[in-house]
């Protein structure tokens, strides 16, 4: 049976059309209106709420809670900050990636740990021997994602003075007497911070969020706006743009960190972990496979549509399939994730390329689709995040 998130009391009346999806056993809405247009225009104008509790939380203390990190993560955590957030990919024996997530150290011997898939078995395996508690309370906290230009403002006048709060770092404070843990971060490539409280306040905290916001343009946003941000900002989703080492079925469906754009999170000089021996190998031999940011010639698509009568056709929400790619007509990759960005006014698309076509301004074609018909648009190598607006970080 499907679970309701801590926000399900206030999100629920809001659906206009019951576009409901799955998320880790939940239903989420994929948007609150009919369309997302709006929903996806407060994440760059102004400030949009979206709930994001279906994540996997897991709080992990004690003695050798950082050993144990240290032992499964590529990431040197020995490095983490009191406050500080880290994302990571973590892999298996053979260096391949499993789940993506953040890390936040709460005190010297408590972090708290986000993925996508559950990873609790996982944990414990690689936890024998050590001084450590692993606690699933992905059913105990909820989080609220408040993004956009305005969150900043939004979040000082509900009470938590962040106003001096650095990227990929946490803070905790008091919004209307609700006890909350505030960090930097969240998953549309824009200014914006991800709002942690116990399940039994979850209404609460809406209510007192969207009473402050309305002065800003708060507006509760679903997964469609969302999906569209999280693509401009070249960021990766799980059994979209990646499959986990747990799941593939077959070898080639497995992908390293160096083969998604994440080398930067791999400290090799660091001592063992879950994976090093196979990463070390592939550092000095070079990644098969980059991961990459495409963009789709206006041109070319104009003219495959022309041919048959018709205007470009754009996708209207983002989409996840596979879609080849070609260079001298080979197929040399494919796209996992694309859409029409409505800030940047691009066709753009994530995607898997050999290394040989991966550099910035390699010309590729992608397969469309033109009136049931396969054709092949010029296109591009550029590189992520499409949209990096300074505020993200100031």
């Amino acid at each position: 049976m499907l679970k309701t998130t801590p926000f399900h009391a206030r999100t629920a009346p809001l659906m206009e059309g019951q576009n409901w999806r799955r998320w880790a056993g939940h239903v989420v809405a994929s948007s609150y209106e009919l369309l997302h247009d709006r929903e996806y225009a407060a994440i760059r104008n102004s400030a949009a709420l979206i709930d994001v509790s279906p994540l996997y939380k897991y709080l992990i203390q004690g003695r050798d809670a950082e050993r144990l990190l240290d032992r499964i993560l590529p990431r040197d955590m020995t490095k983490a900050k009191l406050n500080q957030v880290m994302y990571t990919p973590w892999c298996d024996s053979s260096g391949k990636v499993i789940d993506d997530g953040t890390v936040s150290r709460l005190d010297e011997t408590v972090f708290r740990m986000t993925s996508a898939d559950p990873n609790l078995r996982w944990f414990h395996q690689n936890a024998v021997g050590l001084d450590v508690s692993i606690s699933d309370i992905s059913d105990q906290m909820a989080a609220l994602s408040l993004q956009g230009p305005l969150a900043r403002d939004i979040v000082v006048a509900a009470g938590v003075d962040v106003s001096a709060l650095k990227y990929f770092r946490l803070t905790q404070g008091a919004i209307r007497g609700i006890p909350v843990t505030v960090s930097r971060t969240g998953y549309t490539g824009d200014l914006g911070y991800e709002i942690w409280v116990t399940a039994d306040q979850g209404v609460a905290l809406w209510d007192a969020l969207m009473d402050t916001g309305r002065a800003w343009g708060i507006v509760p946003s679903g997964i469609l706006g969302l999906d569209v941000a999280r693509i401009e900002a070249g960021l990766l989703m799980i059994e979209v743009d990646y499959v986990s080492a747990h799941h593939a079925l077959i070898e080639d469906q497995k992908s390293t960190p160096y083969e998604l754009n994440l080398g930067w999170t791999v400290s090799l000089d660091k001592g063992p972990f879950v994976g090093k021996k196979a990463l070390v190998a592939e550092k000095q031999r070079g990644p098969a496979w980059q991961f990459v940011g495409i963009e789709v010639d206006w041109e070319s698509l104009e003219a495959l549509y022309a041919e048959r009568g018709l205007p470009p056709k754009l996708p209207s929400v983002a989409w996840r399939v596979s879609v080849p790619l070609y260079s001298g007509g080979r197929q040399v990759g494919y796209a996992t994730s694309g859409c029409w960005s409505p800030i940047l006014k691009r066709y753009i698309a994530l995607a898997h390329l050999e290394t040989a076509f991966a550099e910035p301004g390699t010309p590729v074609k992608m397969e469309v689709t033109v009136e049931h018909r396969r054709r092949q648009a010029d296109a591009k190598v550029v590189k992520t995040p499409f949209f990096d607006p300074p505020r993200k970080r100031a």
